[in-house]
């Protein structure tokens, strides 16, 4: 469902295998049938509609990338790409806490845990019994990654952490997190289970949009945390943290295009439909170029998004595509959402169309993930390297 005309060819791109055309074709259907009719009650809500995130880890979605021998789906970057952007044409804000369990624990987690404690804490959160997020974010902290001041102090069998992280999607609902703190003045990781002594979250905090996932700080009051949950070796975590931020920053861009798709398919519709001076409102150039502008950068965001995906692997770096694609891709959901507003009038600005909605939630992908600006000072850093050697 709402898939807009293109050229055969293209299918090559956004469906490379028969593996993922399926996938696609699952996640719509369900997106369509189970997360389009609840996205008004939970964003009103503001929190995670729980039952339906265990539907999703009842498909295997929650462990899209974890391989099959460890209870995953075992699918790639692409298939990341897709299930995101069919889910953000009904709730983005539900996908965002798909993708801080899936991409910010999950993925992470994979990539950076030893077999012992895959097997403590991967089957619980690829079923969905339990609900992962990503600890890094603080106060005074964002982008600044490295300025962190969260500490964790090594104490006989434990290490104790004191600090706050803020903004963190699932903190209010989540069982786990992937936390990073500093120790020895190096970045490390941890999982922090919500049961450790000296852990608590704050009250959920309001946003703009997204409302379908919380948002709380996570508080570390000489919180102790076994040694056995360091995630590799000590000062190890801004290395993961950093691999991790690539297929993160793929998933955003597809969240962005995901929108962009279903406003592209509303504004289409609604001016074919209404009538104005005896006409349908498509014929006037104002309406035309909103509807052509918005197709032309939707499908020009989906091309750069998935051909960098095809890129993406644990063991391929990408960080110029992964960037380039979030910085291209990130603002076109927030424009096409304001261009189908435009086209929709009065009735874009209220509830039934459900594009404000979506006009709310697409401003977050400017911000999370990386703050545009953060990708054009990568891009250039890297580029420069690259070029001027």
């Amino acid at each position: 469902m709402y898939e807009l005309p293109a050229h055969p060819a293209y299918d090559a791109l956004f469906n490379p295998t028969e593996e993922h055309r399926m996938l696609r074709e699952m996640v719509a259907d369900f997106a369509a049938r189970e997360v389009g009719p609840q996205a008004e009650e939970y964003d009103r809500k503001a929190h995670l509609n729980r039952a339906l995130f265990n539907q999703v880890g009842e498909l295997g979605l929650l462990g899209i990338t974890v391989p099959e021998e460890l209870g995953g789906a075992g699918l790639d970057a692409v298939a990341a790409v897709i299930v995101h952007e069919e889910l953000s044409k009904f709730d983005p804000g539900f996908c965002l806490a798909y993708l801080a369990h899936s991409m910010l624990f999950v993925n992470n987690f994979l990539h950076c845990s030893n077999d012992e404690q895959k097997a403590r804490f991967l089957g619980k959160t690829i079923s969905g019994e339990w609900v992962g997020g990503m600890g890094m974010t603080e106060p005074d902290h964002g982008t600044d990654v490295l300025g962190m001041t969260t500490t964790a102090v090594l104490d006989g069998d434990h290490y104790v952490l004191n600090g706050t992280k803020t903004y963190i999607t699932n903190g209010i609902e989540g069982d786990i997190f992937c936390v990073y703190a500093k120790t020895g003045g190096k970045i490390s990781a941890f999982v922090v289970e919500a049961t450790a002594p000296g852990f608590s979250k704050s009250a959920h905090i309001p946003k703009m949009g997204m409302r379908a996932s919380s948002m709380s700080e996570l508080i570390f009051d000489n919180c102790r945390v076994p040694v056995s949950n360091l995630l590799g070796e000590e000062g190890s975590g801004l290395t993961h943290m950093m691999r991790n931020l690539e297929i993160e920053r793929l998933a955003l861009a597809a969240m962005s295009t995901g929108i962009a798709l279903r406003c592209v398919h509303e504004m289409v519709t609604y001016a074919h439909d209404r009538k104005a001076f005896g006409q349908s409102i498509n014929r006037f150039g104002q309406i035309q170029r909103y509807i052509g502008e918005s197709y032309a950068s939707t499908e020009a965001a989906r091309c750069l998004v998935y051909n960098v995906a095809r890129a993406v692997a644990p063991d391929i770096q990408n960080r110029i595509g992964s960037d380039a694609a979030k910085l291209f891709a990130a603002p076109i959901g927030k424009q096409v959402a304001d261009a189908c507003m435009q086209v929709l009038g009065g009735a874009g600005y209220c509830d039934e169309y459900q594009i404000e909605r979506l006009f709310r939630d697409a401003k977050l992908l400017e911000i999370g993930g990386g703050t545009i600006e953060s990708h054009q000072k990568n891009l250039t850093k890297d580029l420069t390297r690259s070029i001027c050697r």
